[in-house]
């Protein structure tokens, strides 16, 4: 397999300034997952809020954006993906402006879930069209988006950290100027792509999920995703630390997400089998919150840290169950996937620093925990269901109608946002 950061023509770093604009404009983006972690507890004093209400600002972001999914597609396969793009910028850059004016917990709560509409339709959106963009084939572009992924995760809390040190306003006010270049960006380097051959229905992705098997991937999903957001959202409160000491975490919590996700996850997906490690990776998963919520901490510091690799080969699996498990179109399954798995984006935060007031601190750990044995529970009782197409033909002995894709590698999804 040729090396895709080679030098040559189908390389990951010879690709067109419209490529890049869009790369760019993705870091930043996925850096809006993250930014609020290490600010947190700055924006709780700073507003006079409690843990739950400030939580609340994952909540609106993501059932905002679960909501969205039915309409990405919908509205992209109508204005094309340029346009979606820009007008998912546009709304970043008012929202997260907005954000950092706010002078309520409600507003700040309410801005957010603006700013999710405008990051669901630009990230649902980019992986296609920097497909359509890139030169060398589709190989080198997932790569770039992949990568993109990982450094804006990794990226968000720490510049979360620098400027929220400051006053927790001015994390906002930093995304809002950078997506506000990266909407220069686009307009000057990318050229309208074309638009689908097939108008895509809001209902369409609710269709998808009659799949058996994607309906099993999307639930097992929901349950790891209750886990994944509540490390994200509810441990910066356990950890009560400095945002320079809480976005450094988080920092090295993204590093380990990136890598997992884009180096590690394929190779172990290629030796073991994509259900194993998924499996494996959710029973880990679920040991490691555990422990998160009852060591001491620096036991918290290193299980934060730690669950990042873990939370990396599990996106980097899911999304390949979510692209190839059904016969539905690409976008189409992605889409009613992340329609149910970000409804859980958006219950953790709220109902983790619930469960700690209705009862202690360690128990929103032992229900993240239970979730994700139930996501491991799902894939094991589905696990013929959730069997990919060439992995069945294999196990019964037949040959498979088309070459295998690379594990974690989609080929032209337009809806993975955050998936791997």
């Amino acid at each position: 397999m040729a090396d895709p950061f080679d030098a040559g023509a189908g390389s990951i770093l010879r690709q067109p300034k419209a490529v890049w604009a869009t790369a760019g404009a993705s870091v930043v983006a996925f850096m809006g997952i993250g930014l609020v972690d290490p600010i947190l507890p700055s924006i709780a004093k700073g507003l006079d809020a409690t843990t739950s209400q400030v939580s609340l600002l994952f909540t609106s972001y993501f059932l905002i954006t679960a909501v969205a999914m039915l309409l990405t597609g919908f509205v992209s396969s109508r204005i094309g993906g340029r346009r979606t793009l820009l007008l998912g910028l546009a709304f970043v850059v008012v929202f997260a402006g907005l954000a950092g004016t706010s002078d309520t917990v409600g507003q700040l709560v309410g801005f957010r879930a603006g700013w999710g509409l405008g990051n669901a339709l630009f990230v649902s959106t980019a992986l296609a069209v920097i497909v359509g963009a890139a030169a060398g084939g589709s190989a080198a572009a997932i790569l770039l988006y992949e990568s993109a992924l990982g450094l804006g995760m990794a990226c968000g809390p720490l510049l979360g950290a620098v400027l929220g040190n400051i006053s927790w306003r001015y994390p906002f006010f930093g995304t809002a100027t950078l997506m506000a270049v990266g909407f220069l960006c686009i307009t000057a380097f990318l050229k309208e792509q074309p638009k689908a051959a097939r108008k895509t229905s809001i209902l369409d992705p609710i269709r998808a999920l009659g799949h058996g098997g994607l309906a099993s991937a999307a639930v097992s999903a929901f349950f790891y995703n209750y886990t994944f957001f509540t490390v994200l959202a509810f441990t910066p409160f356990v950890l009560d630390m400095t945002p320079y000491r809480s976005g450094a975490v988080f920092f090295a919590w993204g590093v380990l997400l990136a890598l997992f996700s884009v180096v590690v996850a394929p190779r172990m997906q290629q030796r073991f089998g994509s259900l194993k490690v998924l499996g494996g990776s959710l029973v880990l998963l679920a040991v490691d919150v555990v422990v998160l919520g009852y060591g001491n901490h620096t036991a918290a510091i290193v299980c934060t840290i730690l669950s990042g690799a873990f939370i990396g080969v599990n996106n980097t699996v899911y999304t390949e169950l979510a692209l190839g498990v059904s016969d539905a179109p690409r976008p189409v399954a992605s889409a009613g996937y992340n329609f149910v798995r970000w409804f859980a984006a958006a219950a953790a935060p709220y109902f983790a620093p619930k469960i700690e007031e209705w009862t202690d601190i360690h128990i929103p750990f032992v229900v993240a925990a239970v979730t994700a044995v139930l996501g491991a529970l799902v894939v094991l009782v589905r696990r013929n269901a959730l069997a990919l197409p060439h992995s069945r033909l294999r196990s019964s002995g037949g040959t498979p109608m088309a070459e295998e894709p690379e594990p974690g590698h989609a080929t032209e999804d337009g809806v993975t946002v955050f998936a791997n």
